[in-house]
């Protein structure tokens, strides 16, 4: 029972010594999330992409509003930089399972955040145990753009305004970079990437739907500079509307639309 108090004793001073920080930047994580599709945080961010969380209790009544109108800010923003605004819902504790979390995400209608668990540390980090906090991260510093205990429906600008200032910067910063050429689209089978390379450069392809959620990553290749090709299966992903990704050295280099039919 003792070594149980003192154990106790230990993570309340941990969460309270984090929880007195005003924290500028993220906190990594990564693993699975409750659908068991591979997630990390800074692999997001180091991609240039928005990643809103936002950590409820399940039995919160007000928690549901505010991660509906960040789902509907991010899915406005996605229509102009599809693939680009990603979601987490974290419960507050670390004893919600990943059932509950999943059907807290589904129930609500909520299918740009990706369901956890075990939110308790992450809450402390970000000044915490208001219901629901909400945080916004972005930038290749793994910057804390927003963070807030008290949300209001005002909130939703600020964030929408952060978001795009986010993207907009990295698109100008973009502009001079490769351009790719998908073809056949739309496709039913296989499609081919040509893109023209300055220098040497290790490349990931991803493809994404509309709201942010993975479908397809490629392992990383490494490519000549000059021009390049590469062909890529597509015949299991399920007719739609897509975006194909494209990194150039672990960062996010052009986004193309793909569109699939069977």
């Amino acid at each position: 029972m003792k070594q149980t108090l003192k154990f106790l004793s230990l993570t309340f001073l941990f969460l309270i010594s984090i929880n007195c920080k005003a924290q500028t930047t993220a906190m990594d994580f990564q693993g699975v999330d409750c659908n068991n599709n591979p997630v990390h945080l800074f692999s997001d961010l180091d991609a240039g992409k928005a990643v809103m969380i936002i950590y409820y209790m399940a039995n919160c009544g007000s928690c549901p509003p505010v991660a509906q109108k960040m789902e509907a800010m991010a899915e406005n923003i996605n229509l102009s930089h599809p693939g680009l605004v990603k979601g987490y819902a974290f419960p507050y504790n670390n004893t919600t399972t990943c059932s509950t979390s999943a059907s807290w995400v589904t129930s609500n209608n909520l299918p740009l955040f990706a369901p956890m668990d075990s939110g308790v540390v992450q809450v402390a980090y970000y000044g915490g145990f208001g219901m629901p906090t909400v945080v916004l991260l972005g930038g290749e510093n793994h910057e804390v753009l927003f963070n807030t205990q008290n949300f209001v429906t005002s909130d939703t600008t600020t964030m929408h305004n952060l978001i795009l200032g986010m993207l907009n910067a990295k698109t100008e910063e973009l502009k001079s970079d490769l351009k790719v050429n998908i073809y056949p689209n739309p496709a039913s089978n296989l499609i081919s990437l040509e893109f023209e390379l300055m220098n040497n450069a290790e490349t990931q392809v991803e493809i994404v739907d509309l709201s942010g959620k993975q479908v397809l990553i490629l392992d990383k290749e490494n490519f000549e500079a000059g021009k390049n090709k590469k062909a890529i299966n597509i015949s299991s992903i399920s007719s739609g509307s897509y975006i194909v990704n494209l990194e150039l050295d672990g960062k996010l280099s052009t986004s193309e639309k793909l569109n699939i039919i069977h």
